[in-house]
């Protein structure tokens, strides 16, 4: 297993900033917290201040743990509210995770968790439902092994042009499918080096990129790590990818799926556990089938059985629902299949030590820190009930018939998530509560807004 330990060149601990201030080589420190939707929000904080005495904590308003894409103070929201004034969360910078981000000069960044006045942590704050799923594991004797394998689309055209455009008549990099496509690549290193080197200058040890089954289409790997590590270097990959992109003139999107004709972009996430102390992969079984262990049937039994309730935090906005289509590579169906790509559920490395589940219901507008959090649960569920695990599906899951449903709609997985009393226990109440009015407001934005297709479609013929 990898560790932080593995990845710590590009890491800083506060004394190696502080020396790096008095040499003048950093100037500036990102604070920043993952919001609702896996973003960074947080300030610039001048060094100097930062290592004299921000480093302790700094403060944000709260209403960043309840706001919708456009940053709309959405109603509904026991947390926070007009009437409650909307006043302030803390937030603590978490110092293990301060690293130099060589895309942007003089820089360095901190993840922060946020916490309330009496210095709790937020419970819906996305790392500190993470949080609450890893010692649950940690009680257990047991620790994380993930990795969110994350697509995009790249655009010639820069952020500017595409919003002043009104995001018609978009040009991606490429005019074709690019999957594993080395010449078409070749003329978007440009973009993708900087990328990889970027990450990999920021202490996240990049695999590769390629690119990926539509024109335009992009692909990013790093290294599995533990579920807090690889969530916090999944929402740094993600905000590094938008501001490297945009300084060299380009914009791309994390947007599940943009164009009717255009494959979706996931996020499909590998999975297993392993002992405390890393060593000893728990979901392998040399003398049992597929080398599958019995707690490993019994996680993946888990993730089945509560396949609709966690949709949600996998695919968490209406556009999220327009990838789950036959034929795109996209699932349709919460079954589970030996190294088949139809299949929601897909066990890889079948009879070795790094035989795994890759989830591949998320899309790339996931939030990291809930979809991660929402797995576990489900997969602690199944091993605590030791939930038996059906037989694989065998071909084509498209046409698997009566075989359980990815939830169609945003409306049916929020339906799920609502009444999941898996994760009620899991999460607690007031968390699922809060992502619910999330999913609902998601929905009535949704339902109110007539789009483009509608009018084309019945403007004369209505």
């Amino acid at each position: 297993m990898t560790t932080r330990a593995e990845d710590m060149a590009a890491m800083l601990t506060l004394e190696e900033l502080g020396e790096a201030v008095d040499l003048g080589e950093i100037d500036t420190v990102l604070a920043v917290q993952a919001d609702m939707q896996g973003r960074l929000m947080g300030k610039r904080f001048q060094a100097e201040f930062f290592v004299d005495s921000a480093w302790e904590e700094t403060h944000s308003c709260n209403y960043l743990q309840a706001t919708d894409m456009e940053m709309e103070t959405v109603d509904g929201y026991q947390a926070t509210s007009w009437a409650a004034g909307y006043g302030d969360y803390v937030m603590k910078p978490d110092l293990s995770t301060l690293r130099r981000v060589p895309w942007l000069e003089g820089t360095v960044l901190v993840l922060c968790d946020v916490l309330d006045h009496h210095h709790a942590e937020v419970p819906h704050s996305p790392r500190a439902v993470l949080k609450k799923q890893l010692a649950r594991l940690e009680q257990a004797g047991m620790r994380t092994a993930m990795a969110t394998e994350l697509e995009f689309f790249l655009f010639r055209e820069s952020f500017e042009t595409l919003h002043a455009g009104g995001y018609r008549n978009m040009e991606t990099i490429s005019p074709y499918n690019e999957d594993y496509h080395i010449f078409q690549t070749t003329k978007e290193e440009h973009v993708m080096r900087a990328i990889r080197n970027g990450l990999q200058g920021a202490g996240i040890p990049v695999e590769n990129t390629k690119g990926e089954a539509s024109a335009g289409q992009e692909e990013i790997n790093v290294r599995y790590a533990d579920a807090l590590t690889m969530a916090d270097r999944h929402a740094i990959i993600k905000n590094a990818c938008k501001e490297i992109a945009w300084s060299r003139g380009h914009a791309l999107t994390f947007l599940a799926k943009w164009d009717d004709e255009a494959a979706g972009s996931s996020c499909h996430i590998h999975q297993s556990l392993w002992s405390a102390d890393g060593e000893t992969p728990l979901f392998y079984d040399a003398d049992a089938e597929h080398g599958m262990s019995r707690l490993m049937e019994h996680y993946l039994a888990g993730l089945l059985a509560h396949a609709s309730e966690i949709t949600f935090f996998l695919a968490p906005y209406v556009n999220s629902y327009k990838r789950f289509k036959a034929g795109t590579f996209a699932p349709t169906k919460a079954i589970w299949s030996m190294d088949n790509r139809t299949a929601g559920y897909r066990v890889c490395g079948e009879g070795t030590p790094a035989v795994r589940v890759e989830c591949r219901v998320g899309g790339s507008d996931l939030n990291p820190y809930l979809a991660l959090a929402a797995l576990l649960a489900a997969g602690l569920d199944g091993i605590e009930r030791e939930l038996p695990l059906e037989a694989p599906y065998v071909g084509d899951a498209y046409g698997a018939g009566e075989a359980r449903g990815i939830p169609e709609t945003l409306r049916d997985a929020a339906a799920s998530l609502k009444e999941s009393g898996m994760l009620r226990a899991a999460f607690g109440d007031e968390v699922i509560d809060h992502y619910y009015r999330a999913a609902m407001w998601e929905q009535e934005v949704s339902d109110r807004h007539v789009t483009d297709q509608e009018v084309a479609r019945g403007f004369e013929w209505a």
